[in-house]
């Protein structure tokens, strides 16, 4: 395989996806993020998996450097394949992002390291407050809220 090949793979990272019952309404953590790629856009806190961790602690990391809340990683919910492609229909950039339930244990969201903004924000409201949001994040939202609601009985 050659060098050139081994760039155009996909790229591994991880979501975290906490939630809360705050203010009488189930939350979940989003951030707005600051930089490319997605620059603006709403998603979960997240990034790149890195050498010897994983995809759980990985979750865990990203929240905390993009938030400073920490929450403890409760288990694997699903996988997002996000692929950005061009006019032509071309995959320039594709990423697997693990999607892990997190358990909040302390802090407040405040944006870090790469995002913009950050903010629990109610899961019934998610797509009616005029966010820009990241494919994928509503339905991620309620998805771990049935399975969150699940583990909290």
């Amino acid at each position: 395989m050659s060098t050139a090949n081994c760039s155009q793979r996909p790229v591994l990272g991880t979501i975290a996806v906490v939630c809360c019952h705050l203010d009488g309404q189930d939350q979940v953590i989003l951030v707005q993020r600051g930089k490319e790629p997605n620059a603006g856009w709403w998603g979960f806190p997240g990034g790149h998996v890195e050498m010897g961790e994983t995809a759980l602690q990985a979750a865990a990391r990203e929240l905390q450097e993009e938030t400073g809340v920490i929450a403890r990683p409760l288990e694997y919910l699903t996988n997002v394949d996000a692929i950005s492609r061009n006019a032509a229909g071309t995959a320039q950039r594709q990423y697997l992002l693990t999607v892990v339930l997190c358990e909040y244990i302390s802090g407040k969201p405040v944006p870090d390291d790469d995002a913009e903004q950050a903010e629990w924000v109610p899961i019934a409201e998610i797509e009616t407050r005029g966010l820009q949001l990241l494919v994928q994040v509503a339905d991620v939202a309620r998805l771990a809220q049935t399975r969150w609601r699940a583990l909290n009985r």
